[in-house]
């Protein structure tokens, strides 16, 4: 048997590696979750983790994506303009391989957007993102995935990447409003059929989500405070981060 080993992360569930793979706790969102992998591996969307069912002890079995996963603070080069580029065209790839799945009938471990365009990821940001080198090969953690509109999961990843944060938020990128502005278009240019005006005008209630989750789940104080202010710098900010 192999030794399982503690991977770093896993904020809602303990995720451990055994051998090749990574075992997780499921539950009745796990059906749903491995039906998306499957399904879009079949679509030649590879840099996804292989669904393997359960093991003896309940918990889902996934393959092992071999590679880095960077939190705060990040490597200057994982703000670079290629990185944010590759990240938007694989969410876009992953979006795209989900528009003829049917959704009635199963069960997700988080709500509902309406409109239902594709499956959205719901946490697709760097520290759920897999690099070799500086080269982005893959994307995990897909146990919140759920129905819901492209510029939910596009609006989430402009947050952490362009970023779309308040000057308090000392973890993201200092730089300027014009430099975010560009940062933005490049990002929507990048996974295309979305414009900045189009992922902002959802920012700002996706953060507010966020804060009402993080309050939910009994999170510090500090966090909540801080997603509350985020979403009121795009909304204070909305018309310049459009214009440049």
């Amino acid at each position: 048997m192999d030794e399982e080993v503690p991977l770093v992360g896993g904020n809602v569930t303990p995720v451990l590696r055994v051998g090749d793979t990574v075992r997780r706790e499921a539950g009745p969102w796990t059906s749903a979750v491995q039906m998306v992998l499957r399904h879009v591996r079949a679509k030649g969307v590879d840099w996804v983790p292989e669904p393997m069912g359960l093991d003896s002890l309940g918990r889902e079995i996934l393959s092992f994506i071999t590679g880095d996963v960077h939190n705060y603070p990040l490597p200057p080069w994982l703000w670079g303009d290629d990185v944010m580029a590759s990240a938007a065209s694989k969410l876009r790839a992953f979006h795209d391989a989900t528009t003829d799945l049917v959704t009635e009938g199963h069960l997700w471990r988080t709500q509902v957007h309406e409109p239902v365009e594709v499956i959205c990821h719901n946490d697709f940001a760097h520290y759920n993102l897999v690099f070799q080198g500086e080269c982005l090969v893959g994307a995990i953690d897909f146990d919140m995935a759920s129905p819901g509109p492209r510029v939910w999961d596009l609006a989430y990843l402009a947050y952490r990447l362009v970023p779309l944060t308040a000057s308090s938020n000392h973890e993201s990128l200092p730089s300027s409003t014009k430099e975010r502005a560009r940062r933005l278009a490049l990002l929507c240019e990048s996974y295309g059929l979305l414009t900045p005006r189009a992922v902002l005008d959802v920012a700002g209630a996706r953060l507010d989500e966020i804060a009402t989750f993080t309050r939910s789940r009994g999170g510090r104080a500090e966090h909540v405070e801080l997603y509350v202010r985020d979403a009121q710098y795009v909304r204070a900010n909305l018309l310049a981060l459009i214009a440049g």
